[in-house]
C-alpha cells in the first residue's frame, strides 16, 4: 500500500497466527491525521484483532505494524467491565486510569453533550448517555487517534445517527483519526473516508454511498439520517466455504485469500436494496 509519513498508524500485510490458524492475515491499512476508516466484517473476521495490530496490542506474526512515536490513543471499548451494583458517579468514570481536573471532565462532556450527566450514576444511564460518557473519557487527553469499538450499540437508529454526527463533530474539533469497528454490515458512518470489510483477510474496501436523496430511505430514518448513515455496497470475487476455504469466481480453491480485489465508490442501489430488505422485517 502506499506510505506516507503523516500516518498514525499503519499495517503492511500483516496478520496474525494462534496455532495453526490465521485469526486475520494480509491486512493493509492505514490512519491519517483527520480521517476516518471504519471495519466491517461478520463475527471472528478479525475486526478487534486488526485494531489491535494497529494499536500494538497484538504483534504480527507476519507483516509490519507501526505507529508514529508519541501517539495518544483515545479508546472507547465495546463493552464495560463494571460491577453496577456499586456506586459510580460519570465523574468517577471519567477519572479511573484518568487523572483529570474538575474543568477537564467539564470540558470533555460539554464536548459530547453530556455535561449535565457529570454527577449522575453510570448504572442510570442510558445507551446513547452511556456513550457519550465514553466518548468523553476517551477524548479527554485530546488523543491524536480514537479507536472505537462498536460505538452505536445498544443505541437506536436516532441515537445512532446522534452518535454519529457528535464523532464527526469530534473529528473537527481535535482534527485527529478514527479508527471505527462496526457490527453493521451495511449500515456506516456517511463521514466514513474508507470502509475496510474484513473475513479473516481483506474482502473488499472502497466509500460508503450517501444516500441522502433515497426517498425511502429518509422515510424510514428522516431527513438528517442521509447525512450522518450510509450503505456501504460489498464487491467480493469469492465464497468463504463452511470448511473454511475459499472459492474464487473461475472456481479455484484457496487455504486463505491475502488479495483484495476491488476499491469503488458505490452508487444508490444498493441502498435500495438495503430498504427493501429492512421494509420487508
Amino acid at each position: 500500500m502506499t506510505k506516507s509519513a503523516t500516518s498514525l498508524v499503519r499495517l503492511d500485510r500483516a496478520g496474525i497466527r494462534k496455532g495453526t490458524d490465521w485469526l486475520v492475515r494480509g491486512v493493509d491499512l492505514s490512519v491519517e491525521p483527520g480521517e476516518i476508516v471504519t471495519l466491517i466484517g461478520p463475527n471472528g473476521s478479525g475486526k478487534s484483532t486488526t485494531a489491535k495490530m494497529a494499536l500494538g496490542i497484538m504483534k504480527p506474526s507476519e507483516g509490519s505494524a507501526v505507529r508514529n512515536r508519541g501517539l495518544t490513543v483515545g479508546y472507547v471499548p465495546q463493552k464495560l467491565s463494571i460491577d453496577w451494583t456499586l456506586p459510580l458517579s460519570v465523574r468517577r468514570f471519567l477519572r479511573l486510569t484518568n487523572p483529570l481536573t474538575d474543568a477537564e471532565c467539564d470540558e470533555a462532556l460539554e464536548k459530547t453533550g453530556a455535561k449535565r450527566l457529570i454527577n449522575a450514576e453510570m448504572r442510570s444511564l442510558s445507551g446513547g448517555e452511556l456513550q457519550r460518557v465514553m466518548l468523553a473519557r476517551a477524548i479527554a487527553r485530546a488523543p491524536g487517534l480514537l479507536v472505537l469499538d462498536e460505538p452505536v450499540q445498544g443505541v437506536d437508529y436516532v441515537g445512532e445517527i446522534a452518535i454519529y454526527d457528535l464523532i464527526s463533530e469530534i473529528r473537527s474539533a481535535l482534527g485527529c483519526g478514527i479508527l471505527m469497528i462496526s457490527h453493521d454490515l451495511h449500515v456506516v458512518m456517511a463521514a466514513a473516508d474508507q470502509v475496510i470489510c474484513l473475513n479473516g483477510h481483506v474482502c473488499c474496501r472502497g466509500t460508503p454511498s450517501d444516500v441522502s436523496q433515497n426517498v425511502n430511505y429518509q422515510a424510514l430514518f428522516g431527513a438528517r439520517a442521509g447525512t450522518a448513515l450510509a450503505v456501504y455496497e460489498h464487491h467480493h470475487d469469492h465464497v468463504h466455504l463452511p470448511d473454511g476455504k475459499v472459492q474464487h469466481d473461475d472456481g479455484s480453491l484457496c487455504s486463505d485469500c491475502l488479495g483484495e480485489h476491488h476499491e469503488h465508490d458505490h452508487g444508490s442501489d444498493g441502498a435500495e436494496v438495503q430498504l427493501e430488505h429492512q421494509n420487508a422485517r
